[in-house]
């Protein structure tokens, strides 16, 4: 992946959503950034913002303003090959 490309993906631990997605990037090989919201309270009024007042997880923020919210493995996987 080239490296000037950024992916950071704020879940949470006991999240299995979160979980699955960041397996999806690791097993592609793709480096992203992991933010736990527990851990991180700041980030919640940008999840807050991006989602309309909602705070979904996985969200997966995309360094060209792109984002997704709990998305499905092809989902993903789509949004990676447009991406990288």
């Amino acid at each position: 992946m080239d490296t000037e490309k950024k992916i950071t993906v704020y879940g949470a631990p006991w999240c299995g959503d979160c979980i699955r997605s960041e397996a999806l990037l690791d097993n592609l090989n793709i480096e992203y950034t992991k933010v736990n919201i527990d851990e991180n309270h700041e980030v919640e009024g940008l999840l807050r913002k991006l989602q309309n007042g909602k705070r979904k997880i996985p969200t997966i923020v995309f360094d060209d303003g792109s984002f997704l919210v709990e998305p499905s493995d092809e989902e993903l996987r789509k949004k990676i090959n447009e991406f990288i």
